[in-house]
């Protein structure tokens, strides 16, 4: 799943915030490395509930083997998401893990309503933005927060 590519918009936003507050992004590559392997998480078990064939023009890790080993798959990229942020200094990493779990919710209420929506004929444009917001918006939202935090570095005295 982490081959088949992608923008990578998540950690190259997480940057970002990082150069703005700091003068090195080293602390922030873990951390970048966890939320893009979140991200991977979802998308493995969003291709399980839509049955998804392809992404990226390529199997999707359920058709290539089976549901087990995607979902198994999927809890394990979830587990080790949260190694990249060990790391972090002690300072932070609070702030940190809350704005992170926070966002994972958000992504997992997002594809809650997704399910949902599959059964309705019609949805409103403020039910799909709302939607959307959750299993994008959040997680792009988040690498930005994530990387301030980063960058700021505990310089409040959080």
């Amino acid at each position: 799943m982490l081959e088949v590519g992608g923008k990578r918009i998540r950690q190259f936003l997480h940057y970002y915030p990082v150069i703005f507050f700091s003068e090195s992004i080293e602390e922030a590559v873990k951390p970048a490395i966890g939320i893009e392997m979140f991200h991977n998480f979802t998308l493995l078990h969003d291709d399980i509930m839509d049955n998804a064939p392809l992404r990226r023009n390529k199997p999707t890790v359920h058709e290539k083997w089976n549901n087990n080993i995607a979902i198994l798959s999927g809890d394990a990229m979830m587990i080790k998401s949260f190694g990249y942020f060990y790391d972090c200094k002690p300072a932070i990493l609070k702030d940190i893990l809350v704005a992170f779990n926070e966002n994972a919710l958000e992504v997992c209420e997002g594809q809650q309503y997704d399910m949902n929506y599959e059964n309705l004929d019609i949805i409103t444009i403020d039910e799909y933005m709302k939607m959307i917001e959750l299993k994008t918006s959040v997680l792009i939202g988040g690498s930005l927060k994530i990387g301030a935090i980063l960058g700021w570095g505990g310089k409040t005295g959080c």
